[in-house]
């Protein structure tokens, strides 16, 4: 197996892929798969459960009946067989806050049954200030905590986002790019500054 090299950035350590790899979301090719593909929910922190619980009354009409009872028996989040805490889901499958574009959305020009999710809708309707959990808006990237406080980026391939990596190098967005927002989000705009020269010191290495 090809070892993909890795970088670090203040004390995350990044795996070149994402500098590299070419990313875009595709939701009229997906339709959103991965709020309802797998068999655990998106890793959670306590201060999110916090958040999303702040603005569950909000959401509730956007989530489903079954979706409903379940946070009604168990909460927002449970704990996998892992032991990372995960928001909760139905059926095995679909997170809780998975709802379908049968209605007018904040996203145009989607086809119809596109899953999305309730936590954003609330939050783009100014309702929340909570869009939605970091791990989600990360995605593809996923994080990893080691000791000392040293975090793990990876870049996670799923078959359901080949349509996304088809239209990133269709439009030569690379995956830090196409995730600027949530990567600032979670480790703020100087280290995302950072990150852009590594990502061009990377690219000046590799032209020579």
């Amino acid at each position: 197996m090809k070892q993909i090299p890795i970088l670090e950035v203040g004390d995350v350590l990044i795996s070149t892929a994402i500098l590299t790899e070419y990313f875009a979301c595709d939701l009229e090719q997906c339709r959103g798969a991965c709020c309802i593909e797998g068999d655990a929910g998106a890793p959670v922190t306590l201060d999110e459960i916090g958040q999303i619980e702040e603005a569950l009354d909000d959401a509730w009409p956007l989530m489903s009946a079954s979706a409903q009872s379940i946070v009604d028996r168990q909460g927002v989040a449970y704990t996998d067989p892992e032991g990372e805490l995960v928001t909760s889901i139905v059926n095995n499958k679909d997170c809780i806050f998975t709802y379908y574009n049968y209605a007018p959305t904040h996203v145009q020009e989607l086809p119809e049954g596109c899953c999305l999710c309730a936590l954003e809708k609330v939050c783009r309707d100014g309702h929340s200030r909570f869009p939605k959990p970091i791990s989600c808006a990360l995605y593809p990237i996923r994080e990893k905590q080691f000791a000392g406080g040293l975090i793990g980026l990876n870049l996670h391939h799923w078959a359901i986002c080949e349509p996304a990596y088809k239209r990133g190098r269709e439009l030569g967005t690379h995956v830090y790019q196409f995730l600027r927002e949530p990567l600032i989000r979670r480790f703020g705009a100087d280290w995302y500054a950072e990150l852009e020269q590594v990502a061009e010191a990377l690219k000046q290495s590799e032209s020579q």
